[in-house]
């Protein structure tokens, strides 16, 4: 049975009619939400429930939806750590629209907060069992729960430039360089010009007069330690990212975790041993090198040497248990097999 032209082509015109719907629909809540990232500081636009419905109601969605899932009564708690890694994705939000400003990638995905106070339904959802969690929701996603792509926070350690890259190898989009704020604001670096300019005098007298503690032998000996164990115990990975000495166990309350095992992740306490470790043998190194080879008597000079070489044998050993222990990996095949043990 053939169709009359006057249906063929008045069902043309239906679909076109709903064609064009849809894309208004779906064009509205894309300016929509361009009007919410607006109004935000960093681009990462709040998520309720009833804002949650729209978009995800949406059957042509042609975007992606990157949400990070919020507790407000954790943020005082070193473990999870989320008042930081909200800040961190804050940075990946704000860079991917410094850096993709006038394109269409800024069209392609949004960057949202969810807090479980308030939508708690919304973490229902998703299926979100424990925090900190990310998750990326692709365009063609129905279920929330099994379309979703978690992102494994504690594996990235919460840097904005893990996760961007994460978020890049999902979405196929470029987030581009992370702008970080400088540590001093224009005014506040100003004022530390103007006072070095007015204490650059006085520092050029003291300096002529030899009277300044850069004299002092002594403060250069400590100093040198204090650098020395700054950089082998990874002081400045654990200040740049944040990371707590030690964590409670959430099995036992009562019972502290101060090494984690796997190398996504380390809390202070392992820099702080394995610094620790280092610089005992550096300073025998140091020792070795400058006074046990003015000692004029043999037998004493043997001994120091000997009990220099065991207490830094001691030391590497401990440095290389501890890292197969967390890493899985093998130093050389040539060590002995207790030393991991």
């Amino acid at each position: 049975m053939a169709i009359s032209p006057k249906i063929s082509h008045f069902l043309v015109m239906l679909l076109t009619i709903i064609a064009s719907i849809v894309i208004i629909a779906n064009a509205g809540i894309v300016s929509e939400l361009h009007s919410l990232q607006s109004h935000s500081q960093s681009g990462v636009i709040h998520l309720n429930e009833t804002l949650l419905d729209r978009i995800f109601n949406s059957n042509e969605r042609s975007f992606y939806v990157i949400i990070f899932f919020d507790a407000i009564l954790l943020h005082d708690k070193p473990e999870p750590n989320l008042k930081s890694i909200r800040s961190e994705f804050a940075l990946i939000s704000n860079s991917f629209f410094i850096n993709n400003q006038n394109t269409s990638s800024l069209s392609k995905v949004f960057f949202f907060d969810i807090e479980f106070g308030e939508s708690e339904k919304g973490f229902q959802r998703f299926g979100i069992q424990a925090l900190p969690n990310i998750r990326i929701v692709p365009p063609d996603a129905e279920d929330l729960k099994s379309d979703s792509i978690p992102m494994d926070v504690g594996e990235y350690s919460g840097l904005a430039e893990s996760m961007a890259d994460f978020i890049e190898s999902k979405t196929g989009l470029s987030i581009g360089r992370i702008h970080r704020p400088p540590m001093l604001s224009k005014m506040q670096l100003g004022v530390v010009i103007v006072g070095f300019l007015i204490w650059v005098p006085f520092m050029i007298n003291k300096v002529i007069a030899g009277e300044t503690i850069f004299h002092n032998k002594k403060v250069w000996i400590f100093g040198t330690i204090f650098v020395y164990f700054f950089s082998v115990s990874g002081s400045m990975f654990i200040l740049i990212r944040r990371i707590p000495l030690f964590v409670i166990d959430k099995k036992d309350p009562n019972k502290a975790v101060f090494f984690f095992k796997g190398n996504g992740m380390q809390f202070g306490s392992e820099g702080m041993c394995i610094g620790f470790l280092f610089t005992i043998v550096g300073l025998l190194l140091a020792y070795i090198t400058r006074v046990v080879v003015t000692i004029k008597e043999s037998m004493m000079q043997r001994l120091a040497m000997i009990s220099a070489m065991v207490v830094s044998f001691w030391a590497v050993k401990e440095v290389v248990r501890l890292d197969h222990w967390k890493t899985g990996y093998s130093v050389h095949p040539y060590v002995p097999s207790n030393w991991y043990k």
